[in-house]
């Protein structure tokens, strides 16, 4: 029979950066999981990644308090950023360019991501990365 479902959690956590501190421990406590467990097992799946890059985590808690977790690629945002090489996007989308991203960076990003979005083709997920380029305030250039 089917472990009975309690509830969902969604958490961006920072990559092999998971502890007891909020916003990790209070999120488990309140359902009653074990925190240390969740920790270890969630820096041991992402020690491959890169040190702090933030990590959208699904964690599914069970009524009998043990909980299973779906990690997924970090935010396109991260990408851009990363690629833009900046620290934080434009202060003022829309009216000033923050930096410029080249469409080859775009395709790259949006392969990353393509398991996580909704777009039916590369060419699709390049359009929403394109999009979330221009709402912070990056410029994307041929090439």
């Amino acid at each position: 029979m089917a472990k009975k479902i309690e509830g969902y959690l969604k958490l961006n956590i920072p990559a092999g950066a998971a502890n007891p501190s909020p916003p990790v421990g209070p999120a488990l406590g309140q359902r009653g999981v074990n925190i240390m467990e969740f920790c270890k097992a969630f820096n041991a799946a992402t020690d491959s990644l890169e040190k702090n890059m933030p990590v959208p985590v699904v964690i599914t808690v069970y009524q009998d308090k043990s909980f299973t977790f779906i990690t997924k690629t970090a935010p396109v945002s991260y990408f851009l950023k990363k690629a833009a090489g900046m620290n934080k996007g434009g202060q003022e989308p829309g009216r000033t360019v923050a930096g410029s991203v080249t469409t080859a960076q775009v395709r790259e990003i949006a392969v990353q991501k393509m398991g996580d979005m909704n777009a039916v083709d590369v060419d699709g997920a390049m359009a929403m990365v394109r999009g979330s380029a221009r709402a912070m305030g990056l410029e994307v250039v041929e090439g």
